[in-house]
């Protein structure tokens, strides 16, 4: 497991300064509900998940809708108390883990715990990850039923090979039936890809690529597999079990996804993530509105152990074991255990780390003077879009998305 981040202690009451809700109207809020349990760990998930094995007594999964509930009560019970202005929703996104392990009927009773709490926005996109093989039909009768707006299916690949050097369990065959079922629902669509694991041929890539399209979803995400500490996949890597990940690969496979992609009519609107004009939207109405807000550092509220929220330049996070979290929740108490203020240095750091990785950019007036210095050679370079730049914005061109990384790093001088 990744460790704790550092910070400063945080008040028990979760009280948050004035300043970090004083331009709440200008801001978005989003909430984030994170379901930790999972059937099976992955071998490359460094995610803040358990097995119900893992957690033994005092965790129940029967329970912890209630105890998501009673963290959304409190963040609504803070934010007032810091004297912000009531804001509805603008999206909800239950991830983990494995959401759809908790009955839909559990799920739908979080979601109305946000909706009393806070209200929607009349356009707020609400989410559900989900696994293939955790869901049926009436999975999404009760969802469509509560206000859920969109489903993201952990898909992976549709390589079996591939598949178990994941250590992915679901069955390929019942994703489509998945994606259909939520489709006629009426549902939006997002298929989730890996790509870059060990053993996996181009051909295996152009494979998944193609089952995914065929599955007809209006967004597709294609993340590259990174291998992270501690984890199994980097204990067999360091082993010999498995070869280790290749970036000329990754690159390959990268510039493949965008290519299909391009040609099915998706457009890319952040490096990882592409969606389209489908079942009566356009293609920027298909993008995801919670992820959006996350890259523009608008402000979110994340519930659940491990989370973590942000609020105009203030972070927290929650105790990550699901136990210490439920008797903290139960107790009336914070769960959050850091804080920190982020300095001027940190947040133009991140904003140029995010906002840089967008369809729409970053504008050249907000860089510092090294970093328009900076964009002039990387125009020349051919990483980022000279049009683009005589309107004002730093937009990556199609090379500059191989390469955002270092594009990034010569923005900031680093």
């Amino acid at each position: 497991m990744p460790a704790q981040p550092e910070g400063d202690p945080a008040p028990r009451d979760g009280a948050l300064p004035a300043a970090s809700v004083a331009r709440a109207t200008d801001r978005t809020l989003s909430l984030y509900v994170h379901v930790p349990f999972c059937a099976v760990r992955c071998g490359y998930c460094d995610f803040n998940t358990y097995t119900m094995d893992q957690l033994g007594d005092g965790v129940s999964q029967r329970d912890y809708h209630a105890d998501a509930a009673a963290e959304v009560r409190f963040a609504r019970s803070v934010l007032d108390a810091a004297g912000a202005p009531p804001r509805a929703l603008h999206s909800v996104f239950f991830g983990g883990g494995t959401p759809t392990l908790l009955p839909a009927r559990e799920l739908a009773l979080m979601l109305e715990q946000a909706r009393e709490s806070f209200g929607l926005a009349p356009d707020a996109e609400v989410t559900v990850e989900a696994n293939p093989d955790s869901v049926s039909e009436e999975t999404f009768d009760v969802l469509a039923a509560a206000g859920v707006t969109r489903v993201s299916f952990g898909m992976q690949s549709a390589v079996p090979h591939v598949l178990r050097v994941l250590e992915r369990t679901h069955t390929p065959a019942n994703v489509p039936r998945a994606v259909g079922w939520a489709k006629d629902r009426g549902l939006g669509a997002s298929v989730d890809l890996i790509y870059g694991t060990p053993g996996e041929s181009v051909a295996d890539w152009r494979t998944s690529l193609e089952a995914a399209l065929a599955m007809d979803p209006d967004h597709v995400s294609a993340y590259s597999l990174i291998i992270e500490d501690g984890t199994k996949l980097a204990a067999q890597i360091r082993r010999g079990e498995v070869p280790d990940v290749d970036p000329d690969d990754q690159a390959e496979k990268y510039t493949l996804a965008d290519a299909l992609l391009r040609e099915a009519g998706f457009e890319w609107y952040e490096v990882s993530n592409w969606s389209r004009a489908a079942h009566g939207r356009s293609a920027v109405q298909n993008r995801s509105v919670h992820n959006l807000a996350y890259w523009r550092n608008q402000d979110w509220w994340g519930i659940g152990p491990g989370a973590h929220s942000h609020s105009d330049g203030v972070r927290w996070w929650n105790l990550k074991h699901p136990l210490p979290y439920t008797a903290a929740v139960r107790r009336g108490d914070s769960p959050a255990v850091g804080r920190e203020t982020l300095n001027g240095e940190t947040q133009y750091v991140e904003h140029v780390m995010l906002g840089i990785r967008i369809r729409e950019g970053l504008p050249l007036e907000g860089l510092r003077p090294e970093g328009r210095h900076a964009a002039a050679g990387l125009i020349a370079d051919g990483w980022l879009d000279g049009a683009a730049a005589l309107r004002g914005s730093a937009v990556l061109t199609d090379a500059g998305r191989l390469m955002a990384d270092a594009v990034t790093r010569r923005l900031l001088d680093w």
